[in-house]
């Protein structure tokens, strides 16, 4: 599996483009923008769907207020309008996502909000993290429904056990990998729950 990290809009979140080399079918992750511009993670999936004649997958059901919220929030930070949207197949902890030959584990890792996912590729040892687990940092927990604990919670049994050499691309900014942040990440150094 291939991919290329594309920041997208003023939040600068990144929008990853998966794809399967054998197959050349691919997958867009977290499309927030430049469809022109949108609101953050899921802002331009709708449009984006359309326009490519493609499913949504995902997010998990627990966080389908948040899509219905999308109007609303683009308009509050002043982006074009984003549309709600309903998933063509929501997705739950254990799932696999298909991108041509390549399948992607679902991880149900809340926290950040109760229903984010991340994605697990073994063979490339890669994961899509989002907005948990950052390069020295962590994910907001002051959504609505979102929890300290239960972010750091998912970090240390969802996400640690894929294995310290797993590469990550979090939600926004630099790579890192799952044995870096481990030693290094101020917010997990120490703080074993």
């Amino acid at each position: 599996m291939k991919f290329r990290v594309i920041p997208v809009t003023p939040f600068e979140q990144n929008c990853t483009l998966l794809w399967c080399e054998k197959t050349r079918r691919g997958a867009v992750v977290d499309p927030g923008g430049d469809v022109p511009k949108h609101i953050d993670h899921a802002g331009a999936a709708a449009e984006l769907a359309e326009i490519l004649n493609v499913p949504i997958e995902g997010p998990h059901a627990e966080d389908a207020f948040l899509l219905d919220e999308l109007p609303r929030q683009s308009q509050r930070y002043g982006f074009p309008l984003a549309a709600s949207f309903i998933p063509s197949r929501w997705l739950k902890d254990g799932d696999s996502v298909q991108v041509g030959e390549e399948a992607l584990a679902v991880l149900h890792t809340p926290g950040h909000t109760p229903g984010h996912l991340a994605f697990f590729h073994p063979a490339a040892n890669l994961a899509l993290v989002g907005d948990v687990l950052f390069r020295g940092s962590i994910g907001r927990t002051d959504f609505p429904r979102g929890d300290f604990n239960t972010l750091i919670s998912s970090i240390r049994e969802k996400l640690f056990p894929l294995g310290d050499n797993v590469a990550f691309i979090p939600g926004h900014g630099a790579m890192s990998t799952f044995g870096d942040e481990r030693r290094s990440n101020p917010f997990l150094v120490g703080n074993e729950g």
